[in-house]
């Protein structure tokens, strides 16, 4: 059996988990959310106290994802975290949605997650900078890569967006979002790129 396997990636707060879990569902496939996975399998290094975050065994990550997808029953695996590109084994990825909200909403969500002012502003930054999409396509095969916009979007609407790309009724899209640019023009950069 051939196996689609879909990476849901972005910055923090951008809606991954939101948008992995009922695409999974939809589409009757196995989810694999990578924090989880590494807190059930021990797949880190130890801990990074400054950003109070685990650091991870990408070795051991991608060796356990290798295992789950050659192991898993379902046709679809729909993984689901921000350093998914680094981490799922390239041939056997098939999809990559690199999802971005613009950094004017994302702070607003980062907030109410309750972000602490350092760790919101680095992921801030990450997102301005393309720091995910530039990761899918240094670590994935780019005409596999798909970059969506979730800002003032429900869930629903980015679901059926991946839905529509995986059966080639809509085409995907690299390069057209430009959050740098756009806070530049607006007189915004300094208030949301603090790095």
């Amino acid at each position: 059996m051939e196996k689609r396997v879909i990476l849901i990636t972005g910055t923090p707060c951008v809606g991954k988990t939101s948008v992995a879990k009922p695409l999974a569902v939809r589409l009757g496939a196995l989810y694999v959310n990578l924090t989880d996975l590494a807190k059930t399998h021990n797949l880190t290094l130890g801990q990074d106290e400054e950003r109070h975050t685990a650091i991870i065994d990408e070795d051991k990550m991608r060796g356990k994802i290798a295992e789950i997808i050659s192991n898993a029953d379902e046709a679809n695996i729909v993984i689901d975290g921000h350093y998914a590109a680094a981490v799922a084994p390239k041939a056997m990825v098939t999809h990559v949605f690199v999802l971005r909200r613009n950094p004017v909403q994302l702070r607003k969500f980062m907030l109410q997650c309750g972000f602490k002012e350092r760790k919101m502003n680095e992921n801030l930054a990450s997102e301005i900078l393309d720091v995910c999409l530039v990761e899918a396509l240094q670590e994935q095969v780019e005409g596999k890569i798909c970059e969506l916009d979730t800002t003032d979007r429900t869930i629903e609407e980015v679901v059926d967006d991946v839905l529509a790309s995986l059966e080639n009724r809509k085409t995907c899209r690299v390069g057209g979002i430009d959050w740098l640019g756009m806070l530049e023009q607006e007189g915004k950069l300094e208030e949301y790129l603090k790095i």
